[in-house]
């Protein structure tokens, strides 16, 4: 009898087809408050709220003051609303012109600021390790700097051989100096406690530099990479105007050219749409490069 029940409980019950169906499921996830509160951040959506409320209120006075031909310090009587604005710019989604305006001012903001980038980021470092090397460079910066994007148009277009060149470099200078400078304050403000503690355990200079001053300066790297993005719109477009034969500068300013002012209007909301893109895109990108931010807050 004993030998029986112990080769009962020792042989496996058989299941049926159902029971094994719903064994070999995983449960189903369940979707509880929390989640939805921690997907659905407060901060975040007042944030969201507040931004499309801003937007809506300025439309609605640009509607507005269009409309009424407001003329009190700002005149508006010559302004198309946004209807007209929108309209317009519908249209141009239906030619190819239009797309490859924003390509060839894409390519060129792709080309100049990845140079910028690279440069501006690898010499900040430089500087902010080596006082010599900081010496010798800053004079060039500093003298450089307040020039602005139309004053180098002449001496680019002169400089080298073709216009797409010229329109180059000027948008790489715009982006090249916030990135430089943001990099050597960031490298500037590492903490030097982190740093002898470092040395203390027996680091060398690579490690330290790898481990302790790129990331203390990486919040003042990714600062400085955000500024350089809109600026080098900025003089993208100021390169535009002058030398271009396509582009979205070039877009705007043939519109004025030719008294458009609905394409005006849909140019500079297209820069706007795509400084915005592009600095956000920006950010997006060294944000996991931050992540010890938040460990040590």
């Amino acid at each position: 009898m004993t030998q029986a029940v112990q080769t009962l409980s020792e042989e496996p019950i058989p299941l049926g087809q159902t029971e094994q169906s719903a064994l070999s499921k995983d449960p189903a996830p369940t979707v509880t408050p929390g989640l939805l509160r921690r997907a659905l951040h407060p901060d975040l959506l007042r944030s969201l709220g507040l931004g499309l409320l801003s937007l809506a209120a300025g439309v609605l006075f640009w509607h507005w003051a269009s409309a009424t031909n407001l003329n009190v310090f700002v005149n508006f009587e010559n302004v198309p609303g946004p209807g007209k604005v929108f309209a317009s710019f519908l249209g141009h989604l239906e030619t190819e012109i239009f797309y490859t305006h924003i390509r060839v001012s894409m390519q060129r903001i792709l080309i100049s600021y990845s140079i910028a980038a690279a440069l501006g980021i690898g010499l900040g470092l430089i500087m902010g390790r080596s006082r010599i090397v900081r010496a010798f460079v800053m004079p060039y910066i500093e003298v450089i700097r307040p020039i602005p994007a139309v004053a180098w148009i002449p001496l680019a277009i002169l400089m080298w051989p073709t216009e797409e060149a010229s329109i180059i470099y000027i948008t790489f200078l715009g982006a090249l100096f916030p990135i430089v400078l943001n990099t050597l304050h960031g490298v500037e403000q590492t903490p030097e406690v982190l740093v002898r503690a470092a040395q203390s355990l027996g680091a060398s200079r690579l490690a330290i530099f790898a481990h302790v001053v790129l990331p203390a300066a990486m919040p003042s790297i990714s600062a400085g990479l955000a500024i350089g993005m809109g600026v080098s719109w900025f003089s993208l477009l100021a390169g535009e105007i002058i030398s271009g034969q396509y582009g979205i500068g070039y877009f705007t300013w043939n519109a004025y050219s030719l008294i458009n002012y609905q394409d005006i209007v849909v140019g500079m909301l297209v820069i706007g749409f795509l400084g915005t893109a592009s600095t956000a895109a920006i950010k997006l990108l060294t944000k996991p490069l931050l992540k010890w931010q938040k460990r040590t807050r």
